[in-house]
């Protein structure tokens, strides 16, 4: 029995000595942690909380302000197409039927108003040039002559029958200064021949035709137009179309360009049959020659309506470790916890959130440096 006594009694000795000795370890980790914190300028109080000192708010510019209720203006996010100003475009075509004898302008020239464009050569024209030639000369005898020479009817039909011929070659095509030439001349320098000139100054996007070729009336031999001036175009539901007023401002996103202003210049007044939508068409500068007719942009339109929201600073929303959206509220002085929020939209440089009440108190400047500073206490920055 004695012997029994013993044999426990050392137990309970060795078992006494090897808590001491945890406790003696675990202190000494505590003291290791403390030490860390002291480097970072702030330390990790419970999961996911941190406090900092006075001195690294002052040196990061922290500002803690109330989640409150703004006034914002709503904007709408559509995918949209370039398209070309048809305002500021034009096409260009014989109104009959001739062969193309030579060609002064390609696809991708930069022209002028009235540059010569292309030279045809028409039946129709010679034969119609051949009856002006003959009206204008008798109307220049009998003008010479006089209304006191001549009888009423015989001036009055020289002259009708010269405006008339002279109509004529000009619906054909011919230009105005070609006909005065071969008007003084006496005669037609290459009988039937005209040149079809720029209507307008800008870029020649097409010229589907070769030399030689018979073209017919209204046959689209070029496309010109003015790019500094584009279209875009975004499809809209009948609901988020009511909101958009002709007027209002947009957004237009290039690809590796970034964001250009635009204006909301028309919004169509029928629903397209298949996707039932509503075409809203914005006008964009086109600095640069950047966009070109085809491409897909993201749109930005800011909505007539204002609504009254909770939104923050963009700067203070940041991502998570684990990919979620988050924001720093004060749990109290000095001590900052993240915590996850949706974001609703962003307005400019405002962010529309869900996920906290109003007047919750929390980083509005200096949100990555308590970032920052709560990953380097160890915490990986997520709430859950």
């Amino acid at each position: 029995m004695k012997k029994i006594w013993l044999i426990a009694a050392a137990l309970i000795f060795v078992m006494s000595h090897a808590v001491i000795a945890a406790e003696d370890e675990r202190g000494h980790e505590g003291e290791h942690e403390g030490g860390h914190e002291e480097e970072t300028g702030g330390h990790e109080d419970e999961a996911g909380t941190i406090e900092l000192t006075k001195a690294s708010m002052d040196m990061a510019g922290i500002v803690v302000a109330p989640l409150v209720q703004q006034t914002l203006q709503s904007a709408v996010k559509a995918p949209g197409e370039v398209k070309l100003n048809a305002y500021l475009s034009s096409q260009v075509a014989p109104r009959i039927t001739a062969q193309v004898i030579e060609r002064h302008a390609r696809l991708g020239d930069e022209v002028e108003s009235g540059q010569p464009l292309v030279t045809l050569s028409s039946v129709a024209l010679a034969a119609a040039m051949s009856d002006l030639l003959v009206a204008y000369k008798e109307w220049k005898r009998v003008e010479k002559l006089g209304s006191s020479v001549v009888s009423i009817k015989r001036f009055s039909t020289a002259r009708i029958a010269y405006q008339q011929a002279r109509a004529q070659a000009l619906a054909y095509g011919m230009s105005e200064s070609q006909l005065e030439q071969d008007l003084d001349l006496g005669a037609a320098q290459n009988p039937g021949t005209f040149i079809l000139q720029a209507p307008q100054g800008g870029t020649i996007v097409s010229d589907a035709f070769i030399v030689g070729e018979l073209v017919e009336p209204g046959r689209v031999l070029f496309n010109i137009v003015n790019e500094n001036l584009l279209w875009v175009e975004s499809r809209l539901s009948p609901e988020l179309a009511r909101d958009i007023a002709i007027g209002e401002g947009a957004q237009i996103r290039i690809p590796d360009l970034g964001w250009r202003s635009a204006r909301v210049i028309q919004k169509f007044h029928t629903l397209d049959e298949e996707t039932r939508t509503i075409g809203v068409r914005m006008e964009v500068g086109n600095e640069g020659d950047r966009l070109h007719p085809g491409m897909y942009v993201e749109t930005r339109i800011d909505s007539a309506k204002l609504q009254a929201v909770l939104a923050v600073p963009s700067s203070s929303v940041l991502r998570s470790a684990d990919g979620d959206w988050v924001v720093f509220v004060e749990g109290g002085p000095a001590h900052f916890k993240s915590e996850e929020i949706k974001i609703v939209r962003i307005v400019d440089d405002m962010t529309v959130i869900d996920g906290l009440p109003e007047g919750t108190r929390l980083v509005v400047a200096g949100a990555f440096f308590v970032q920052s500073e709560l990953a380097k206490s160890g915490f990986s920055v997520h709430n859950h």
